[in-house]
């Protein structure tokens, strides 16, 4: 039996429908792209939570595509701000609760400012980290818009 994240007791307190699938971690290879090959879902689906920080420090949280690299100037102007920057792997712990390759949108430490691309909402369903290595939701992207009061734009290259 699979155990709730607190990214999946989210969901089910906002009466969300979605799906946990798991798979098998390789500790060598974390990537989204490595997700999409162990659950055989196509990568455009699967997408990585990427937390950054602008330029007064404060969290931005972006959801791109597997296989796509984050614009940050795109992030900075979604959002607003002049600049962003990637948050030091060393403190994504400390800020959202989770850990690499494990990082949900869902369920963080506070509500930050969240993004999705634009190229999810092409999608039915999409692929997000449940909050743990090895476990991912399936979800519809309009549900990460309605729940995080997230905002859809171009974020990638």
């Amino acid at each position: 039996m699979i155990k709730k994240t607190n990214a999946a007791r989210l969901l089910d307190r906002h009466k969300v429908s979605y799906e946990l699938l798991e798979y098998k971690v390789d500790e060598d290879d974390l990537s989204a792209i490595h997700v999409a090959e162990l659950t055989g879902v196509d990568i455009k689906t699967v997408f990585k939570t990427l937390v950054c920080l602008d330029e007064k420090n404060q969290p931005l949280v972006a959801c791109i595509a597997g296989d796509d690299e984050l614009d940050l100037k795109a992030l900075a102007k979604a959002a607003g701000c002049k600049k962003c920057t990637m948050l030091p792997l060393k403190d994504v712990l400390k800020t959202t609760g989770y850990i690499r390759g494990g990082c949900s949108p869902f369920g963080m430490k506070k509500l930050y400012p969240t993004f999705l691309d634009e190229s999810a909402l092409s999608q039915s369903d999409i692929l997000v980290s449940a909050g743990q290595r090895g476990l991912q939701l399936k979800i519809k992207p309009q549900n990460i818009l309605d729940i995080l009061n997230a905002k859809s734009t171009k974020l990638v290259m």
